[in-house]
């Protein structure tokens, strides 16, 4: 072999390799269709979708137009096949390209707990295998729970509870609400919007928030209480059992020794106002505070400022102290003494009758005497003039 002809096989080779190369590629490449999905085998609860993105590939010359179908579902189970928003059951594909379609697969709530299978078809040129795994056993029915059903308070508190209404049906339930309450309870149902309501449309397999505001009555005693609750519609219901533990009610009357609510006093002067404070609740009370509301430049002062506490069923004397204002005209005034705690509240208003001191009324007479005597003086002096 010549030198020339020893460099052009070495500059040849290295190209009629690599054309050996892709033909080898091309002659192991497939020339049909096929559908390719990376997601065969999911595992899912009841009632939940399954959305698949499945590729339909031609690597075939020529336009392929194959009808897609999806076989081996469950009669109960739903599916649908979509190409760029709509609806198909057939597609064609150019040489060399793909199409992108997506299906989804939903799957009941009554469901067995189990391994599904089922296929994808494009015609008779592939058909590809997938599988489902419902995690759990499903089922037809209402499910109503409350994270903390048991709440504890005094008498004059207003119950809170929060509750979660599922609905595990296949159709949308409009469900009718009602608390079984002792007589004299207040019950009030307050939907996710926080708007009150007697019932409420759950879509299937969703959920529905729900608040239950409930108040006992007025001086009921300490204890549990056990209310239940129910939620009904025309083919399901639930309940719950809601407890409200009363560790007693808060009470109280300000009053006086006889009941009289009325007194009189001399302007610039003061007086002693005899109170009894009452605990007609079932709870004690503890530290009550004092409050004055009087005229302007008046002054009111308690003994004891301020009650530390009061036995259930038991009473505290109080004296208030009032000096009316040293220029108060004669007449009726008001004075309002409340007894407060945290819990409860009572008030107790004093009709006050203000008079002018003696000395005043002495003056008032010397003034008038004077004054007629004056009157007499100048009468007898220049009266006959």
């Amino acid at each position: 072999m010549s030198t020339r002809a020893k460099w052009l096989s070495l500059i040849l080779i290295p190209f009629l390799g690599t054309f050996s190369v892709n033909l080898q590629a091309e002659d192991c490449k497939p020339e049909k269709l096929f559908l390719y999905t990376p997601n065969t085998k999911i595992s899912i609860p009841p009632g939940e979708a399954v959305d698949y993105s499945v590729d339909v590939i031609n690597n075939t010359k020529e336009v392929k137009t194959v009808d897609i179908a999806i076989t081996g579902l469950p009669r109960t189970w739903t599916s649908t096949v979509k190409n760029g928003g709509w609806v198909v059951s057939q597609i064609s594909v150019l040489p060399d390209e793909k199409k992108t379609l997506t299906i989804k697969v939903e799957t009941p709530l009554n469901v067995n707990k189990g391994s599904y299978r089922f296929s994808i078809s494009a015609g008779d040129l592939f058909t590809l295998p997938l599988n489902i795994i419902v995690s759990e056993q499903g089922t037809f029915k209402t499910e109503l729970t409350s994270k903390q059903p048991n709440i504890e308070g005094h008498a004059n508190s207003t119950f809170t509870y929060n509750a979660q209404l599922r609905n595990r049906t296949a159709e949308n339930q409009l469900y009718a609400l009602r608390a079984i309450a002792p007589r004299g309870w207040n019950v009030v149902f307050k939907s996710s919007e926080y708007k009150q309501v007697t019932s409420v449309n759950v879509e299937p397999n969703m959920t529905e928030n729900l608040t239950i505001e409930i108040k006992p009555p007025d001086r009921i005693e300490a204890g549990t209480y056990t209310i239940p609750f129910t939620v009904a519609s025309s083919n399901t219901s639930a309940e719950i059992e809601l407890k409200a533990e009363i560790t007693g009610s808060f009470n109280m009357e300000l009053t006086t020794p006889r009941g009289l609510l009325s007194t009189s006093l001399i302007a610039g002067e003061e007086k002693k106002i005899e109170l009894i404070l009452k605990n007609t609740g079932s709870s004690d009370l503890k530290d009550v505070a004092l409050i004055p509301t009087q005229p302007a430049n008046w002054e009111v002062t308690f003994d004891p400022k301020r009650v530390e506490k009061v036995v259930t069923g038991g009473e505290e004397q109080i004296t208030a102290t009032v000096k009316a204002d040293k220029k108060a005209l004669s007449g009726d005034y008001v004075t309002n003494f409340e007894a407060k705690t945290p819990e409860v509240s009572s008030k107790v208003t004093f009709r006050i009758t203000v008079k002018t001191p003696m000395l005043y009324g002495w003056i008032g007479v010397f003034i008038i005497i004077l004054a007629l005597g004056s009157v007499y003086y100048l009468f007898r002096k220049y009266g006959r003039r």
